[in-house]
């Protein structure tokens, strides 16, 4: 690792300092390194003496790309009680991007990206566990690890501002190329302890369903998607650590994160892509109609095709297509839709699955995709705002960030966002985990009760504890 800075990012610092004074407005300038093979979680977990509260985590399914922020250099947050939240993102992400220098992009996850998420549903009042997340909130770090093509980059990133003086610019790069040399400790990961479960409104919940069937045999909506929540209690804090180690050795076909916000941390590992934008090229996928994983091979086979031809969750699967199609034919020319679904498989659970593919039109960004598809029948349900209604009206509980998008996005509008399921929102000794499931007029409140049971293994696994009571 060099301590000293070359020529051309000096040359960036000048051109940056000289735009910020003529503009009145502030310039990121990024440096880029490419670096010796580091563990993304080993450099995760050594900047908690520096940045706790302020990092977070993305990995994709099997491992081939990984994203790891420390510190919060530029945060852009909203609390618009609208879908206007994507677009002043984007705004206010664009006018910041106005006199980047170019020179100091390299590859896709490099240099300036934003990382972050939005609320299921900006409408719905706060309630005291998420109090202090946003509707809209997206960070530039000030350090982050890209581990991509079996290569491994460390992005340092200033904001400068019209009056910073280039010397103090020029030691912050070469701070944070030093620190660089500390944020390599190694994990030790705790074995899980005890805890407690405690049932957050079941009775509630079984009787949403029910009011949820009744609306759909009224012909009020055709499907709606109703979550619930768990309350655990450990005997010792949390390791988030160790809950990321897990979840990335349990479920390599799904994308694992983590975003700490203050005490708080959100993390999962969803199997659920929103949408991936590279360059024109446009990837979302529809993940609706599940069942269990089988105790052998031949039982796992059989469950398989039993839900392939399962009538009520074809139904429910062929809504999501249809939705996105219709929210990707706006922005995307060329969509290709295999006629057919397949299945994904997870460690405690398939899914039915299908690919929608386009290419972006011009006018359009990444968010506004977002924006666009943000609630799949998935996770919302059909008709999207009827549904979102009944999810207001029927839930007990409030869902936050759950089941909303949650992902990065770089400066050339390249990125991708999951939809945070199979998720929980951990605060010392305490998580709070979140299961769904789509009702439809042949629900039944108790299967799909256990469908949610299934849906919670994967945190509960992860948080490696053991279920010492039951209420």
């Amino acid at each position: 690792m060099v301590t000293t800075l070359d020529h051309s990012v000096k040359d960036d610092l000048l051109r940056a300092l000289k735009n910020a004074k003529q503009n009145d407005e502030p310039v990121i300038v990024s440096h880029i390194i490419e670096v010796e093979k580091v563990n993304p979680l080993n450099f995760f977990v050594a900047g908690e003496r520096l940045y706790l509260g302020e990092r977070f985590f993305w990995s994709t399914p099997a491992d081939n790309f990984t994203i790891t922020g420390l510190g919060n250099e530029i945060i852009f947050e909203n609390k618009l009680k609208t879908s206007e939240r994507f677009h002043s993102i984007d705004k206010q992400w664009r006018r910041l991007k106005k006199y980047m220098t170019k020179k100091s992009i390299n590859k896709i996850g490099t240099g300036p990206l934003l990382f972050g998420g939005f609320s299921f549903d900006p409408m719905k009042e706060k309630n005291e566990l998420w109090g202090n997340f946003p509707e809209a909130k997206l960070c530039l770090p000030t350090i982050m690890l890209t581990v991509t093509e079996d290569k491994t980059f460390l992005t340092i990133n200033k904001l400068i501002h019209p009056f910073d003086e280039l010397e103090k610019c020029i030691e912050h790069f070469i701070l944070y190329e030093r620190k660089f040399e500390e944020l390599n400790d190694k994990i030790d990961c705790e074995k899980g302890h005890e805890f407690t479960i405690e049932e957050l409104h079941k009775e509630k919940w079984l009787h949403a369903v029910k009011e949820a069937t009744k609306n759909i045999k009224e012909k009020q909506i055709e499907k709606v998607v109703l979550a619930r929540e768990v309350l655990l209690k450990f005997e010792d804090t949390i390791s988030i650590y160790s809950v990321l180690k897990r979840l990335q050795e349990e479920q390599p076909t799904s994308f694992v994160f983590a975003l700490e916000n203050g005490s708080k941390c959100f993390i999962g590992a969803t199997p659920e892509r929103l949408v991936r934008k590279e360059g024109n090229s446009v990837l979302s996928t529809c993940l609706a109609g599940s069942i269990k994983r089988g105790e052998n091979e031949r039982e796992d086979e059989l469950l398989g095709v039993e839900l392939l031809t399962d009538h009520k969750n074809l139904i429910e699967h062929n809504i999501v297509v249809k939705m996105i199609i219709d929210s990707l034919q706006l922005c995307c020319s060329d969509l290709a839709v295999p006629e057919q679904p397949s299945l994904l498989k997870t460690k405690n659970i398939q899914h039915l699955y299908t690919p929608v593919k386009g290419n972006m039109k011009q006018g359009y960004s990444l968010l506004s995709i977002v924006e666009r598809l943000h609630p799949t029948p998935a996770l919302g349900g059909f008709p999207k705002v009827a549904a979102v209604h009944q999810i207001r009206e029927l839930e007990p509980m409030h869902r936050g960030w759950y089941a909303a998008p949650i992902g990065w996005l770089d400066y050339n509008d390249n990125g991708e966002f999951g939809v945070a399921i199979r998720s929980g929102l951990i605060e010392n000794d305490e998580a709070i985990l979140f299961a769904g499931c789509g009702i439809v007029k042949e629900s039944q409140p108790e299967l799909e009760y256990m469908e949610t049971e299934i849906k919670l293994k994967p945190m509960m696994s992860a948080l490696g504890g053991v279920n010492n009571e039951s209420k």
